[in-house]
C-alpha cells in the first residue's frame, strides 16, 4: 500500500524485522506504480538517493536509470564508492557522467556564496536534463524525499525539492518510496538491502558539496586541498571511535593565507578549520570535544600531507551564533 502521508499509528522501523516488512510492501507497490515503464534516478551516493536507488533496483531491475553526476565537489573515494556498489555489485544500469571541468569552469571567480549555490543547483539540473534526454522511454522521476522534507516544506522552513526544477518538457511521474520514512528508519532500511555501512550512515553532505566548505572563488589547488584535508579528518575519527558519536564533522579551507614555515623556509599557505558538532534537529548544535593528542595528530598530518596547507585551527562556535555550514 502507498500512503501519501505517514499513519499517525505507523510503527517507526527500529529492527530488521521491521525493515524487512517495510521492503517487501513497498516491492509490491512500486511494481504495481510502474509496470514495465522505466524510471530515472539522479543517484547522488547519498544515503536517501541511495536507499531509493536500491529498493528500485531490487523492485524493477534494469528499468530503474541512474544517473551520477560528479560536479568536482563530492568528498574523496565518493564517485569511486557509487561506481563499485551500483555497477560492479548491484548490477544497476548506471550512467556516469564527470562534469568536474564544467562545474568548475561556471564557478571561476565567483565569491558570493548564494550565488556559487545557484550555478552549482542550475548546472546539475542542466547535465541531468541532458542526460535524460538521451534515454528513450521514461516516464517516472525517483526521488530520496523522505518525511521531514514534507513536514519542512508543510511548515514553510525549506522549499521541498520535487520535480520543479526541471525543464517543462521532462513531465515526469513522480516515484518517493522513502518519503513516509525519517532519516534513521531509512538507514536501517538501507542496511537490510544491503548497502555498505559506509553509505547507510554517511553524514549529512550538503547538494553544494565541498563548495560551501570552499570559501571565496573556488580553485582547483585550494578545493584539492579541502578534499585531502576533509578525507585525513574522516579516517582519524573512524580509527579514534569518533565516526558514530558526532553528527556531522569535515574541514574548510578559506581563501586567505598566513606566513608559516616549512623546511626552514617561509611559507605563505591557507589555513584549514575543522569543524565537528553534535545536533537533534540541525536547529542548534554544540561542539564537540575533540582529545588533545587527537587535534595534535590531526595538525600533524594535515600541514604534512596536505599541500598549500600550513595551520590548522578549531572551531568552538555552536549554533547559534554560527551556522553548522560555512555557505
Amino acid at each position: 500500500m502507498v500512503f501519501d502521508r505517514r499513519p499517525d499509528d505507523m510503527v517507526r522501523i527500529t529492527t530488521p524485522e521491521l525493515a524487512d516488512a517495510f521492503i517487501e510492501e513497498q516491492v509490491a507497490a512500486l511494481r504495481e506504480q510502474i509496470g514495465d515503464k522505466k524510471v530515472l534516478l539522479a543517484l547522488s551516493g547519498g544515503v536517501d538517493s541511495s536507499v531509493v536507488a536500491a529498493l528500485l533496483i531490487k523492485a524493477i531491475g534494469q528499468q530503474l536509470v541512474s544517473v551520477h553526476v560528479n560536479h568536482g565537489l563530492l568528498r574523496k573515494g565518493e564517485p569511486e564508492q557509487v561506481i563499485e556498489v551500483f555497477r560492479n555489485q548491484m548490477k544497476a544500469n548506471l550512467v556516469y557522467v564527470d562534469a568536474t571541468d564544467r562545474f568548475l569552469d561556471k564557478l571561476a571567480g565567483v565569491t558570493d556564496p548564494e550565488t556559487k549555490r545557484m550555478i552549482i543547483g542550475g548546472e546539475f539540473i542542466e547535465v541531468f536534463a541532458e542526460e535524460a534526454r538521451k534515454l528513450d522511454g521514461i516516464e517516472f522521476l525517483a526521488q530520496g524525499t523522505i518525511w521531514p522534507d514534507i513536514l519542512e516544506s508543510e511548515h514553510g522552513i525549506k522549499a521541498h525539492h520535487n520535480a520543479g526544477g526541471l525543464p517543462e518538457d521532462m513531465n515526469f511521474e513522480l516515484v518517493e518510496p522513502v518519503k513516509i520514512l525519517f532519516k534513521d528508519e531509512v538507514r536501517i532500511v538501507g542496511k537490510q538491502l544491503g548497502l555498505p555501512d559506509g553509505m547507510v550512515y554517511r553524514q549529512p553532505f550538503p547538494g553544494p558539496g565541498l563548495g560551501v566548505r570552499c570559501p571565496g572563488a573556488i580553485t582547483r589547488d585550494r578545493l584539492e586541498a579541502v578534499r585531502e584535508s576533509d578525507a585525513i579528518l574522516r579516517e582519524e575519527f573512524a580509527k579514534n571511535g569518533l565516526e558514530d558519536k558526532v553528527w556531522q564533522y569535515f574541514t574548510v579551507v578559506p581563501d586567505f593565507k598566513s606566513t608559516g614555515v616549512k623546511d626552514g623556509k617561509r611559507a605563505f599557505e591557507w589555513m584549514c578549520i575543522i569543524r565537528a558538532v553534535n545536533t537533534k534537529d540541525a536547529m542548534t548544535a554544540t561542539v564537540e570535544a575533540l582529545p588533545h593528542d587527537l587535534m595534535c595528530h590531526l595538525v600533524e598530518r594535515i600541514t604534512h600531507e596536505v599541500p598549500g596547507i600550513n595551520r590548522v585551527l578549531y572551531d568552538f562556535t555552536p549554533k547559534p551564533t554560527g551556522t553548522i555550514e560555512y555557505e
